[in-house]
């Protein structure tokens, strides 16, 4: 999809097929995730991409989870902290990357492009 990412990554975890329709939304966010790590030199791990509905339930997510639209990504820098990717991140939308939802969490911080500023 893009130089440093593939779609395998942004599958769901279940092993269920994508749709195409899901698959525009990836390629977006993935776009997105290229644009950083090009700035930062720093591998981008993706935690999460699409889940389909019965894998978010299974999960724990949100019934109106920005995964189930493949618009969202659970990511980990190695070289930064969740709270230092979140900064990060929060820095570069609007300008670098497009706006949306920000999420720090113990082990990952969340990123999507939803269009609108949401932080958590």
């Amino acid at each position: 999809m893009t130089n440093n990412f593939s779609k395998s990554e942004f599958d769901c975890k279940c092993g269920c097929e994508m749709p195409d329709n899901v698959f525009q939304n990836v390629k977006k966010v993935a776009e997105q995730l290229q644009q950083v790590r090009d700035i930062i030199f720093e591998p981008i791990k993706i935690n999460s991409g699409y889940r389909c509905p019965s894998h978010n339930k299974a999960v724990g997510g949100a019934s109106r989870s920005q995964h189930l639209l493949g618009t969202a990504s659970d990511i980990v820098m190695s070289q930064y902290d969740p709270n230092e990717t979140y900064n990060l991140l929060d820095s570069f939308m609007g300008k670098e990357i497009l706006q949306g939802g920000l999420g720090s969490y113990n082990t990952f911080t969340h990123y999507d492009i939803r269009g609108n500023k949401a932080r958590w």
